[in-house]
């Protein structure tokens, strides 16, 4: 796992490592599951999460294409999420003052990476599996295993924003 405190805003990176996509439906179960305090699907603790609901993988491939969703919609869940252990996001677009707030507090990192390039971003993918919720087809939560998976710092563990 990355030290996200070392990072900063700006700063461009190739992570090699596991993050599980995870969208607006994904997002308001995992929610739900630690307010009843039911199992995750997946250690939120010091994990990342990819704003991401793949396309149908095509034959011969590890997963479809995989570019990241708008970030912004997820918004109201990812302070919660945050104070839950989840370490960083990936996305794209701007994050709302409370999230950067949550980051500083939490000292996690939002990332962004390559928007309209999911075919492109998807030979970095080396495995994927469904973890959890399979049942929301492309919003499923799946486990990625990545190398030299592009990412820019967007907010940092500071509270530092490329955005202003």
């Amino acid at each position: 796992m990355m030290k996200m405190d070392t990072l900063k805003a700006g700063q461009v990176l190739f992570f090699s490592g596991t993050i599980y996509t995870a969208r607006d439906q994904a997002h308001t179960r995992l929610v739900r599951a630690i307010k009843k305090r039911s199992p995750l699907p997946f250690i939120l603790k010091n994990s990342i999460i990819y704003y991401c609901g793949p396309t149908q993988t095509p034959k011969g491939k590890i997963i479809g294409a995989c570019g990241p969703t708008t970030s912004s919609r997820m918004d109201e869940f990812t302070p919660f999420l945050l104070k839950y252990g989840l370490k960083g996001m990936i996305g794209k677009g701007n994050r709302t003052e409370e999230v950067r707030k949550a980051i500083r507090k939490h000292k996690g990192t939002y990332f962004i990476t390559y928007a309209g390039c999911g075919a492109l971003l998807s030979k970095y993918v080396k495995s994927a599996k469904i973890v959890g919720y399979g049942d929301l087809g492309p919003e499923a939560i799946l486990k990625l295993e990545v190398k030299n998976f592009p990412l820019m710092v967007a907010i940092d563990a500071n509270g530092r924003s490329i955005y202003g």
